[in-house]
């Protein structure tokens, strides 16, 4: 059974920087695309940042462009872990950041309990 078990989220002034972490347990996940969403109050979820595997040993990295700059996403495949380090933190980045872990061919879609995020001004 695959489980998501986030960490890292908590309160911050502007300008502030958090780690997430997420670990993932219940197979391997290196040929899986692992990235974060977010959600603030009254909107929808979005996405914020991925990175999946593109072949040659590398995996690439893309972001939503309101975090380009600011916000670095990369994965430790022996620990199943994917991180999401954001710097410069604004409040508009105030949210519920969920893990997400898919993998499209295999029809697999996985996500995390959330964990908040709260960037004081």
């Amino acid at each position: 059974q695959v489980q998501l078990v986030e960490s890292g989220g908590g309160l911050v002034q502007a300008g502030g920087s958090l780690r997430l972490s997420c670990v993932a347990s219940g197979r391997t996940f290196s040929n899986y695309a692992m990235g974060w969403f977010r959600q603030a109050p009254g909107k929808e979820r979005e996405f914020v940042a991925t990175t999946r595997w593109s072949g040659h040993s590398t995996y690439y990295a893309d972001y939503i462009d309101s975090v380009k700059g600011r916000f670095t996403i990369f994965r430790d495949n022996v620990k199943n872990t994917v991180y999401l380090q954001m710097n410069s933190l604004k409040p508009e980045d105030t949210a519920v950041y969920y893990c997400n872990v898919r993998h499209s061919d295999y029809g697999e879609n996985y996500w995390g309990q959330g964990t908040q995020v709260t960037v004081s001004s």
